[in-house]
């Protein structure tokens, strides 16, 4: 089921629910890394107009904890084969390790969400990230990251970087309708940075893939209005809105209702009439 191919600009915008099944998740962490809580979840966010869930095993906040292989495999294959099971949506796969995208690509996963953009250098597995995408046929998320937060020009390094990652996918055959690239707002990116990113998202959709947007609850939000995670909900609905004016199609967020909504309103002014 791939409802991110050959994404169209008069087609609404996909929102993609957060299932962190984690036990150290910035945000919500510990709470759905039980199989029937994660269920009740995503059975939720199906009724508030998620239109894919996202599932991930590893956090992915400043300071994470490296999860193993074989772990990651236990806490993420049980539950995307339960939604699978039960719901009748995508689900992407969270994670930038081989072996962990081979065993949930057979377990059901629909796409691979890599926050490394398939550069992850550390990568022991006998086969890569994208030979193991491309045998699959599954479709992509590249996300843009980095080591450091260091730039000689920071928005055309960004969009270098981003066209390396998609020439790695290229060249291991995954076809350009399988291809989603991520501005990476929090990896390897200050506050300022994020800021320049989200003011400059129309020259990441202008490379002619769909774009998704991963804002939820994220420290860009906290520091601009000096909030804690769990009050940055109204900042979040505003980087939505403010993304799909600039050309994103898709929204990574925990909140599924209020940015469904915020999105779909933004959608019609943007569309009618025209």
């Amino acid at each position: 089921m791939h409802i991110i191919d050959s994404i169209r600009k008069d087609e609404k915008p996909i929102v993609m629910g957060i299932l962190n099944v984690t036990p150290d998740s910035f945000s919500d962490g510990g709470r759905f890394n039980d199989k029937d809580k994660a269920l009740r979840h995503v059975e939720e966010m199906i009724k508030d107009g998620a239109d894919m869930i996202d599932i991930g095993g590893e956090s992915t906040r400043p300071g994470y904890t490296f999860v193993e292989q074989k772990e990651e495999i236990e806490r993420v294959c049980p539950v995307i084969e339960a939604v699978k099971s039960h719901f009748d949506i995508p689900v992407s796969l969270d994670t930038y390790k081989a072996e962990v995208a081979e065993a949930g690509i057979k377990a059901g996963a629909d796409y691979l969400n890599d926050i490394w953009g398939f550069r992850w250098s550390e990568e022991v597995y006998e086969k890569s990230m994208a030979e193991v995408c491309a045998e699959s046929k599954v479709g992509v998320i590249l996300m843009h990251n980095r080591e450091s937060a260091e730039y000689n020009d920071y928005i055309n390094d960004a969009i270098s970087d981003l066209e390396k990652s998609v020439e790695i996918a290229l060249n291991a055959g995954i076809p350009d309708d399988k291809i989603v690239l991520d501005p990476g707002i929090g990896f390897a990116k200050d506050l300022s940075q994020n800021l320049i990113m989200m003011n400059n998202l129309e020259k990441i959709c202008n490379l002619g893939y769909p774009v998704l947007l991963g804002t939820s609850r994220k420290s860009m939000i906290g520091l601009t209005l000096d909030l804690p995670k769990d009050e940055r909900e109204e900042g979040t609905i505003a980087t939505s809105v403010f993304g799909l004016m600039k050309g994103c199609r898709i929204f990574r967020v925990h909140d599924v209702k209020k940015n469904r909504r915020a999105l779909d309103m933004t959608f019609a002014m943007m569309t009618e009439g025209k």
